[in-house]
This record gives C-alpha cells, sequence and structure tokens, in this order.
C-alpha cells in the first residue's frame, strides 16, 4: 500500500542481507525533553536537520543497524523487518542493546504482500525464536502492521497473531496508517489504542503515518501541514500513544535538502 516505502526497502534489504553487523557510531544515548515524536529514516545524515531542533528523541531505519551517526540524544530503535534478515540479526542486536537501544521493533507490515509477508502464526514463531529472548534486555514492540480494515490483514492479522504469541513478552502495539484525513487518523489511532487495552499492551507506537496524497506528491503542501498541526498535539496528549514517526526524514517529504520543509518544521516545532 506504500509504493515509495517498497522502492527504498528494496535497496535496504538488498544491503542488509548480506552486510555483516557493525557499530552504531554513536555512544551513549543522551537523555533529552521528554517526546513521543521520532525519525524514520534510510540516511542517518537525513536526521541532523531534526535532532539539531531537540524535536525528536528516537529514531529507526526499517533496519537492525543504525547505519550511521545519529544526533546525540536520539535512539536508535532497531527492527527486524521481516526473514531476509534473520542471518544477521543475532549479532547486530547485541551491538544495539549495548549501544543504548531500549527498545526492539517486529516485523514490518507481515500482513502486506509487499513487504514482509508472513501469517500470523510464522511471525508468531519467529519472534518467539529471534525477538522474545531480549524480553529481559528491552522492551518488546509487535510487528508494524497496516490499517487495512481486510480480513487477514490490519488489526484482524495483529489479533490472530497475539493468539499464537501469548508468551511472547511484547509490551507495545505497533501499527502503521495512511489516509485522507485527521479525522480518519484519529479513528484509528483510538480504534488502535482500544484494542492495545483489550490485549492488556502498555503503548501504541504509530511507526509511520502520513496521508496518502504525501506519497506521490511529497509532504510539503499546505494540506500536510495543516494535517499534523493538527495530529501532533492531539498525539502528545494520548495517554496510550507511547511514540510516533512520521513518513518520513526525506527530500520532498519533512526535508529540503539539508533543511526542512514547511510539513518539517511543524513536525520538528
Amino acid at each position: 500500500m506504500v509504493s515509495l516505502k517498497n522502492l527504498l526497502t528494496a535497496g535496504l534489504l538488498a544491503s542488509s542481507a548480506v552486510a555483516a553487523p557493525h557499530g552504531h557510531q554513536h555512544s551513549h544515548i543522551e537523555k533529552r525533553s521528554s517526546t513521543k515524536r521520532g525519525a524514520a529514516y534510510n540516511d542517518a545524515s537525513t536526521v541532523q536537520a531534526l535532532g539539531n531542533t531537540g524535536s525528536i528523541s528516537w529514531a529507526y531505519d526499517w533496519n537492525m543497524l543504525a547505519s550511521g551517526t545519529l544526533p546525540s540524544g536520539v535512539e536508535f530503535v532497531p527492527m527486524l523487518w521481516g526473514s531476509k534478515m534473520f542471518g544477521g540479526w543475532l549479532a547486530a542486536i547485541e551491538t544495539a542493546l549495548a549501544s543504548g537501544s531500549n527498545y526492539i521493533l517486529g516485523f514490518n507490515e507481515p500482513d502486506s504482500s509487499a513487504q514482509s509477508a508472513m501469517s500470523p502464526s510464522e511471525a508468531a514463531q519467529a519472534y518467539k525464536q529471534y525477538i522474545t529472548p531480549y524480553s529481559g534486555k528491552a522492551k518488546l514492540v509487535s510487528p508494524g502492521v497496516t490499517n487495512s480494515p481486510s480480513a487477514g490483514e490490519g488489526l484482524d492479522w495483529m489479533n490472530s497473531f497475539l493468539q499464537s504469541c501469548t508468551d511472547c513478552g511484547i509490551s507495545t502495539l505497533a501499527v502503521h496508517w495512511y489516509g485522507s484525513s485527521a479525522d480518519e487518523f484519529k479513528t484509528f489511532v483510538n480504534q488502535a489504542t482500544s484494542f492495545a487495552s483489550e490485549k492488556g499492551l502498555e503503548s501504541v507506537w504509530i511507526t509511520e503515518f502520513a496521508l496518502s496524497s504525501d506519497l506521490s506528491t511529497g509532504a510539503s503542501s499546505s494540506e500536510s501541514a495543516q494535517f499534523l498541526s493538527e495530529v501532533l498535539p492531539w498525539l502528545d496528549s494520548q495517554p496510550m500513544v507511547g511514540r510516533y514517526a512520521y513518513f518520513m526524514c526525506a527530500d520532498n517529504y519533512l526535508l529540503s535538502g539539508s533543511g526542512l520543509t514547511s510539513t518539517g518544521q511543524i513536525y520538528a516545532s
């Protein structure tokens, strides 16, 4: 459902599948003022513009490696994207935790055939094998599912996954959202937080969200800026929303060259 992300992920997987695990090149994480806001990126250098504002406290790159140097005080959160990353996972996650990562993100859109494409039972088995063993060292986040309302996708997929993963040690629900309005976004987040509460989970992370139009035209429009102006204060006021990351730290989205677009400036405010 996210066409641009599919292209970005293809390159990410190609490098991740063959690259040897390495260090993050950033040392101990400095504590910033409390913020839920994070950065989704492919190139760590693109996070600098947001990091310099002090508006974000964490970042991730759909990968188990930080892939560069993040700004001081920004926590890298590793992700086990899917089965193509299993090979280098064990060494990489140990490095991430030693470098200050406090959370681990589960698989990327396993409910989508265009992404990690795993059945709930397959995902539960892999989660138990690769992620659950670190429950004493980090807080574990569920796979990140789409906002699709179709059977076998979105929260319906997640429900089946959690039924198969009752002893996985998951504390947080991860979801993605792409749609057309702030009201639609709030409705979905409320559905996700209610679902998480019913399942006994502590919080919800929205690890990707944007207007669907952003994916074809970029996030520099007045519509995108207005959308963020409305939803950011609302997200910050929701006790069950733990963290969120807008899609994404890239040119014509939150960035214009090395600076911020008007949308990026709102995200950094």
